[in-house]
């Protein structure tokens, strides 16, 4: 067996699946009311797909959320800056130049 089928093997036997962009998936199970899952199927509602669409949404809000606190975080850590910071670096840097 080539090095390609063992790892075909491990994924199938161990429950993976390799989606089209090469990255491993896995498989969740959601418990729904059997009359929920029958109106989805009646209306053409593909729910796996809103399922992964809301769960990828969630990640990327509360990595955003983890973010914005680490931004505020950072910002209560800052010294005001002084007023005409600049020109007093300009000043400085010409009186060496001199």
């Amino acid at each position: 067996m080539t090095i390609t089928g063992i790892i075909v093997n491990y994924i199938l036997v161990n429950g993976y699946k390799l989606t089209r962009r090469g990255n491993l998936s896995v498989v969740i199970g959601v418990r729904i009311p059997r009359k929920l899952k029958e109106e989805l199927e009646k209306l053409g509602i593909n729910y796996s797909e809103e399922i992964r669409r809301f769960l990828e949404q969630r990640v990327k809000e509360e990595k955003a959320k983890i973010l914005i606190k680490k931004i505020e975080e950072f910002k209560r850590n800052l010294r005001p800056i002084e007023e005409n910071l600049s020109a007093k670096f300009i000043r400085e840097d010409r009186d060496r130049n001199e």
